[in-house]
């Protein structure tokens, strides 16, 4: 799994502080002084995977370099109930005020990977994989897609400049005759540097995705808001075309849950995108405890 980068998050991290703590704890520092030294865990609350642990070192250090943590578990990892994720040490005053900002990105981003983790386990025995969107909270991104990589998911492209993605509007500007222009789109696609992939959503087995098919140099073809039985089609359609295990990956997306991600995964698709394991995760309980 590809580390996080803790550098690209300490913009947010940061900002997130500059909002809490404002001009200082007036509560805290009415209560303590600044010598009082304290000991405390992090505690789950509830069945969790763990994402986020770094993160509260950068916070912990950001906010006093005193305060010291000792981690119990690492990202990824399954928590139960009752389970410490760490010990911190210090100041009593700086781990109080930072209390609430650790764990808004301990309990988001281990919700996020728990979320993932759900998906994950619902397609096992498949051949698909999870994957993410672009479908992310703003400055997040970074941060939400480490924890679906914490969770067992892929990466989807980061933003609009690390891969091609053509989709139904695309198409449709493109009018009637857009293989013959799609096609030298590709080709144009395959000279740029970094990019990831080149995809192509279609809206209609029959009439597109026969077409898209022909077109060398594309490397997934998303059948969005598609059933059941059109993605088996199109599992048939590129099978038959390219031969088993050649051609384009399949990626099915829109209105995927977890009542029916294991019936799309059984089509055969060989990707499956949801943008709720970032948009609609649910923060799990974590708690800090003295």
């Amino acid at each position: 799994m590809k580390k996080l980068n803790i550098a690209q998050a300490r913009p947010l991290i940061q900002m997130a502080i500059e909002e809490d703590l404002g001009r200082g704890d007036v509560t805290t520092n009415l209560l303590f002084q600044d010598d009082e030294l304290a000991k405390a865990t992090i505690v789950s609350r509830e069945e969790i995977v763990v994402c986020g642990v770094p993160v509260v070192q950068e916070i912990l250090r950001q906010y006093d370099e005193r305060l010291k943590m000792t981690p119990h578990a690492r990202d990824g990892q399954s928590a139960h109930v009752g389970n410490k994720l760490a010990t911190i040490e210090g100041p009593l005053r700086s781990m109080l005020s930072a209390e609430r900002v650790m764990l808004n990105f301990l309990q988001r981003l281990s919700g996020i990977a728990t979320t993932t983790a759900k998906y994950v386990r619902a397609i096992r025995g498949t051949k698909a994989k999870i994957y993410d969107t672009r479908k992310t909270l703003p400055g997040w991104r970074v941060l939400e897609k480490y924890a679906v990589r914490c969770g067992g998911g892929y990466n989807h492209r980061i933003g609009l400049y690390d891969g091609v993605l053509v989709k139904d509007n695309h198409l449709a500007e493109l009018g009637k005759g857009f293989p013959t222009k799609l096609r030298r789109i590709v080709e144009e696609a395959g000279k740029i540097k970094g990019l990831q992939f080149v995809a192509v959503e279609v809206d209609h087995v029959d009439h597109q995705l026969n077409r898209v098919l022909k077109i060398p140099g594309v490397d997934i073809v998303l059948l969005d808001n598609m059933g059941q039985w059109q993605l088996k089609h199109a599992v048939e359609m590129r099978d038959a075309m390219c031969g088993k295990g050649n051609g384009p990956l399949l990626e099915a997306s829109g209105n995927i849950t977890l009542d029916n991600v294991s019936a799309i995964a059984q089509c055969g698709v060989d990707r499956i995108a949801i943008g709720a394991i970032t948009h609609s995760a649910i923060a799990v309980d974590i708690g800090l405890d003295r």
